[in-house]
Parts: structure tokens; sequence; C-alpha cells
């Protein structure tokens, strides 16, 4: 792959990570679907696993309510059909009844090229603890 092409694709991830986030915001679940690959697992800031059909079924019922999730620079490692994301964003969310006020998370993401098509398969998200620098 030659360095346009690198940087193109690149883009391309950093374009669909953003529309994933923005579906789960806006709890719009056909295309979040489609952007999460069948055997998807999220770990949440407390370390409990979520399969696809937990987390968007959460999303779907209301449990999981994303309010905000603003990334700020999303950096990119590919390596060919696989690549790796992470980013810092801003994050409020509410499970339940219980609401998690805005607060900095660092995420990782594990997406792979399926059938021509950028997925995310592994997810995991770090709440950054109030005083320490992110």
């Amino acid at each position: 792959m030659n360095t346009t092409s690198h940087a193109l694709e690149c883009e391309q991830l950093r374009t669909t990570e953003r529309a994933r986030l923005q579906a789960l915001v806006q709890k719009d679940i056909a295309p979040a679907r489609t952007l999460h690959a069948d055997d998807f697992q999220l770990i949440t800031p407390v370390g409990m696993p979520l399969s696809k059909a937990q987390y968007l079924g959460a999303i779907e019922a209301g449990q999981l309510a994303y309010i905000a999730w603003e990334p700020k620079t999303i950096e990119v490692r590919l390596y060919g059909e696989t690549a790796a994301l992470r980013y810092l964003s801003s994050l409020e969310v509410r499970f339940g009844a219980h609401h998690v006020p805005r607060a900095d998370h660092w995420h990782t993401d594990l997406y792979e090229k399926r059938d021509g098509a950028w997925q995310v398969v592994w997810s995991q998200a770090t709440q950054v603890q109030p005083g320490l620098a992110a």
C-alpha cells in the first residue's frame, strides 16, 4: 500500500468510527449493527464484557444511553485488513437510572475489514480519573 492509499484508508477508518459513535449516541441501531462485527465485544470502563447483542440491545431498550460522546484526535495504526484506533473522548452516559457525568475516557478499538467494509471487533474504554493529565 502506498503512502496516499494508506492515508486514505486511515481517514476512512476515522470517518467510520465517528459514524459509529454518532449512531450510538442517536440510538440509530440499523447502522450500528452494520458497523459492529457479529463477534464484537466491548469491555466497559468498569471491566464488564458485552457482546454485540447485549450492547446494542441495551441501547435499543434505553438501558444504556449515550448523552455525549465527543472524540478528540483519532490515532490509527493500519496493518493490512486490521486496524487499531485509539483516542481520548469526552463521554457522558446513563446506565439505567445511574447517570455517569461527563468525563474523559481513553478508547481503543480493533477493526477488521470484512467483505470490503470496516467493522469494529473489539472495543475497550477506560475512564481518566479526575486530576490525571489526559
